[in-house]
């Protein structure tokens, strides 16, 4: 149910009348490990994309993003607005990604 969850990173979803339930997010943290770090060192020397951290950040916002729509479920909602993404990192080897919005309900 909640893959079903339709999520945008506008404000109006055209032709729809809703209303808000309430702050809703999708969180999650992975941490690099020696393989990673050991590709990233080399790729520091040469330049070019770190394509191993690439996939790591590609699956967190996946992640958070599947987290969101799960919270957003459990909440009654039929959509989240005005998505956002924000990550950042914790103690120099893990990755924190975000995902949040607003939870709002269809009104038939």
């Amino acid at each position: 149910m909640a893959e079903q969850i339709l999520v945008t990173t506008t404000e109006n979803i055209p032709g729809r009348k809703y209303e808000i339930i309430g702050e809703v997010f999708g969180v999650t943290t992975q941490s690099k490990n020696a393989i990673r770090d050991f590709g990233a060192g080399l790729k520091s020397i040469v330049g070019g994309e770190i394509k191993a951290y690439t996939s790591m950040l590609t699956e967190s916002r996946d992640q958070s993003i599947a987290r969101l729509r799960q919270n957003a479920s459990e909440m009654g909602a039929n959509a989240v607005v005005m998505m956002r993404f924000d990550s950042g990192s914790i103690a120099g080897d893990m990755q924190s990604v975000v995902a949040y919005g607003t939870a709002v309900k269809f009104i038939d």
